[in-house]
């Protein structure tokens, strides 16, 4: 026997709503199970990770095995994109302001904490907010450590205070950029001992430890991945650091907080993708990270820089993230404006 269609008992309005809400239900329907099997899919093409500074430097170093890692795990080609400018701020305010689908990263130092706020002492804008930047894993996080060409007169950090606080003005030190990582810390110690040098920014670690080798600068502070192969080499000396252990690195060179200066400042690497990436995409990145940090392949390429990996997940490296700018925020107050 013929059943009868389950509307025709109703009036031909009724009908014509309820079959235009099942066909947008179905729709509808369609529509999400396309985009959960896009979301499963991701990623579908290669992905950029811009370090902001030149290469050389150590967000760099810690870029090119971390990204060939992850292209491994996650199937595609990930590029590395240097976007220098503003001591690192042009690149980091690229990726926070770019389109949330965990195609575009950032391979940032510490001193993404430390832009908006220098931004705000210099009566600008600030270029991007950190909000607008969500961590997926911290990979390494070294003192920064103060260098001399090895033809300098100073043997030990005694000689180089003795020689600043003799002659105001007449040395000078490099960085890679205002208010960066290069430059916060001799800021620290310039305070602390009461010294003045001249600050020579440049646009990254790299010209500024060119500058170095080459004459054209005093002395720096930077991550040990940047200047150990040129301490090795004979080239450059280092004098102290801004940890509060010895250095597995470099165990013979000391502490600032062993020669009693109270200082310490770390130059952290980490990774980010704008704020409003989907979670789904975020975890995929995470556990994509992780694989790389326990890498052999990339604990061995980053260890050797002088940088062993210090990896945190996203929860824990969140947490520290947070410290590390309130701290950072108070710093870069004391400092004050810099032009």
């Amino acid at each position: 026997m013929r059943q009868a269609h389950p509307l025709s008992g109703l009036p031909q309005p009724c009908i014509l709503v309820l079959s235009t809400m099942l066909g947008l239900l179905t729709m509808l329907s369609g529509l999400l199970i396309s985009a959960a099997h896009a979301q499963e899919a991701w990623p579908t093409r290669p992905l950029t990770m811009v370090v902001p500074f030149p290469p050389g430097g150590v967000a760099d170093t810690v870029a090119r095995p971390v990204a060939e890692a992850l292209s491994r795990s996650l199937g595609q080609a990930v590029i590395i994109e240097n976007k220098v400018g503003a001591g690192g701020g042009v690149g980091m305010a690229a990726v926070a302001k770019s389109k949330p689908d965990g195609y575009t990263m950032l391979m940032a130092l510490s001193s993404i904490s430390i832009i908006p706020e220098a931004d705000k002492i210099l009566g600008k804008t600030p270029s991007f907010q950190l909000n607008q930047l969500k961590p997926i894993a911290r990979f390494t996080a070294d003192p920064t450590v103060l260098v001399v060409r090895s033809d300098s007169p100073w043997k030990t950090y005694k000689q180089f205070l003795d020689a600043m606080k003799a002659s105001p003005g007449k040395y000078n030190f490099g960085s890679s950029g205002n208010y960066g990582t290069m430059h916060v810390p001799m800021e620290m110690l310039k305070a602390n001992e009461k010294f003045y040098m001249v600050h020579i920014p440049y646009t990254g670690a790299g010209p500024a430890i060119v500058a170095l080798l080459g004459g054209q600068v005093d002395a720096l502070a930077t991550g040990p991945s940047s200047v150990v192969q040129y301490i090795k080499a004979g080239k450059l000396r280092p004098l102290a650091h801004w940890g509060n252990v010895r250095l597995v690195s470099l165990p013979d060179v000391p502490s600032f907080k062993e020669l009693g200066v109270p200082i310490e400042f770390a130059q952290w690497s980490g990774l980010f993708v704008p704020s409003n990436t989907p979670d789904a995409i975020v975890n995929k990145l995470r556990e994509a990270a992780k694989l790389a940090a326990n890498d052999e392949k990339v604990k061995e390429i980053i260890g050797n820089s002088g940088s062993p990996v210090m990896y945190l997940d996203a929860p824990e490296f969140k947490t520290y993230w947070d410290k590390d700018a309130g701290d950072l925020a108070i710093s870069v107050k004391k400092i004050g404006k810099v032009e």
